[in-house]
């Protein structure tokens, strides 16, 4: 919500990056995983060791369960972040 309402919130986009990848990311759905990366992508709130780390979890799963909205998601949001 607040990357698409353009509200800035660098603090919030800190903790839950560090949340995300604290938990290691295998309970995230893929929806999950595709919507936290375009979330941060859209709000240009930098989070390196994140997009890495859900690079990892995607492949890992090897991309099986993610539908094709999911990664087009991810892509667009390595892509814009400049991963």
């Amino acid at each position: 919500a607040f990357a698409t309402a353009g509200v800035p919130a660098d603090t919030l986009y800190e903790r839950v990056a560090e949340e995300a990848v604290r938990r290691q990311l295998r309970a995230f759905k893929p929806q999950n995983l595709a919507n936290m990366v375009w979330a941060f992508a859209t709000a240009g709130v930098p989070a390196d060791t994140l997009y890495e780390r859900v690079a990892e979890e995607a492949v890992r799963r090897q991309l099986r369960a993610f539908k094709p909205q999911n990664l087009a998601n991810m892509v667009w949001a390595f892509a814009t972040a400049g991963v």
